[in-house]
């Protein structure tokens, strides 16, 4: 992990000490590459210009919360078996797997794909903490990654959506419209179903 120096600490946690040290290298690492993707997420928040700024301001912003969740589940996760966790900017920095995110960009489609392009290969980093940490035989941390791949994999499928059928940026959407919608669709679903139950009796 760069320069860092890691600590073990004891715990009665029933897997071996050098099993939680490969385990915590491996947490210490994606840590590093989340703290980079959240800045980079507020990059584009900070950053974003054009007719869709408000909407794309604020789904930006919510994808840095969600990051800034995963950043705790990471840290905690390390330092409950028995790690330190790496959490500063330097260190990130120096340890972070994500491209540099460019400067030069401020339209909304620009920072759409800048970001697809940086949520892919995080995307990658945590399906592979889920096979690497499994191997090792942590089924809990295992369980921790496959959380967050869930809801990465689903960030990048909205970006990439837009993207991929020129749609206009203005459709994406925030978590809570999305959640509304697959309400609504549902609800719509079950009325049907239930109308065409009424007829056929």
């Amino acid at each position: 992990m760069g320069s860092a120096k890691q600590t073990l600490h004891s715990t009665r946690i029933d897997l071996p000490a050098n099993v939680r040290s490969k385990i915590i290298d491996i947490l210490n690492h994606t840590l590093a590459s989340t703290l980079d993707l959240k800045t980079q997420v507020k990059q584009a928040h900070w950053n974003v210009k054009g007719m869709d700024f408000y909407q794309l301001h604020e789904l930006f912003d919510e994808m840095a919360t969600e990051l800034e969740e995963f950043i705790d589940l990471f840290a905690e996760r390390i330092t409950a078996l028995g790690g330190t966790a790496f959490g500063t900017a330097r260190v990130a920095a120096e340890n972070s797997e994500i491209p540099e995110y460019p400067l030069d960009i401020f339209d909304g489609k620009s920072h759409v794909t800048a970001l697809a392009d940086r949520y892919a290969p995080y995307a990658k980093i945590v399906r592979d903490g889920i096979a690497e940490t499994d191997d090792l035989g942590d089924s809990d941390t295992a369980d921790l990654y496959t959380e967050v791949s869930r809801e990465i994999d689903k960030r990048l499928w909205f970006l990439e959506a837009h993207l991929q059928t020129d749609a206009p940026v203005e459709w994406i959407c925030t978590r809570n419209e999305i959640d509304e919608w697959e309400k609504s669709e549902i609800q719509e679903v079950k009325m049907m179903t239930n109308l065409m139950a009424d007829e056929a009796n």
